[in-house]
């Protein structure tokens, strides 16, 4: 963990130590809201970094991608490599536009050669908050903790009416077959609601998942951002 986090979790601290704390806070989040202002429409792809190109997952995840950006969407992820990579790449092979919030570790994730655009971020929270802001459809594919944690905070969002009921859908039944089992005796023992279930869909189908993200242009009034490549391509902040 980064040392500023490490800082971050050591409990209280002077008040002029906070203070430069919510500076710098503040900051972050100003370069993230320069580097994504202009990124159009995002659709936000979550997904673990430690896939590789040989995992089906890896295919799959690259040509739903490819066909999400065809209607006109920006891909959006956290900018690494694995299914974050394979996203940004299915972007790149139709001439979509594509872009990461990359998050600074001290293994030093590199931000992924399909990028358009990128901001390096050194605060989970200030990531996931940006990734998240200029969304208007997450797509949940395998991963690990922070891909969970995407999820249910985007899931939590939406239940609470923080953002819009913006589409959820969690790709690849097989993969997250336990999750939802466990989602199942949520609703069962009443920790969520009966409706809850239905703030997302689950589909192994690219169509299915397509046809969704065509309901939400429609119903959000969506328009396709103008690409200028010369402008974009390799920009970082």
């Amino acid at each position: 963990m980064p040392l500023h986090e490490i800082r971050f979790l050591e409990g209280p601290r002077s008040r002029w130590d906070n203070f430069k704390f919510v500076v710098d806070i503040a900051w972050e989040f100003i370069r993230g809201f320069r580097a994504l202002h202009f990124s159009g429409p995002c659709v936000a792809v979550f997904g673990s970094a430690r896939f590789t190109e040989a995992s089906p997952y890896y295919g799959l995840t690259r040509q739903l991608s490819a066909e999400i950006a065809k209607l006109g969407f920006t891909i959006m992820t956290g900018g690494g490599p694995g299914l974050m990579e394979a996203a940004n790449r299915g972007a790149r092979d139709v001439g979509g536009r594509s872009v990461g919030c990359n998050i600074v570790l001290p293994m030093e994730q590199e931000p992924n050669p399909y990028l358009d655009k990128w901001v390096n971020i050194r605060y989970f929270f200030v990531r996931k908050t940006l990734l998240i802001k200029y969304s208007y459809a997450f797509v949940i594919v395998p991963g690990g903790f922070g891909t969970l944690d995407e999820l249910f905070e985007a899931v939590t969002l939406i239940q609470t009416g923080k953002i819009k009921d913006f589409p959820v859908i969690i790709f690849g039944r097989e993969f997250h077959q336990e999750l939802l089992a466990h989602l199942e005796k949520m609703r069962q023992l009443k920790t969520i609601s009966e409706t809850d279930l239905q703030l997302f869909l689950v589909t192994d189908s690219i169509d299915e998942a397509v046809e969704l993200l065509r309901k939400a242009i429609k119903k959000f009034g969506l328009t396709q951002a103008k690409r200028t490549p010369s402008r974009l391509l390799g920009e970082r902040w």
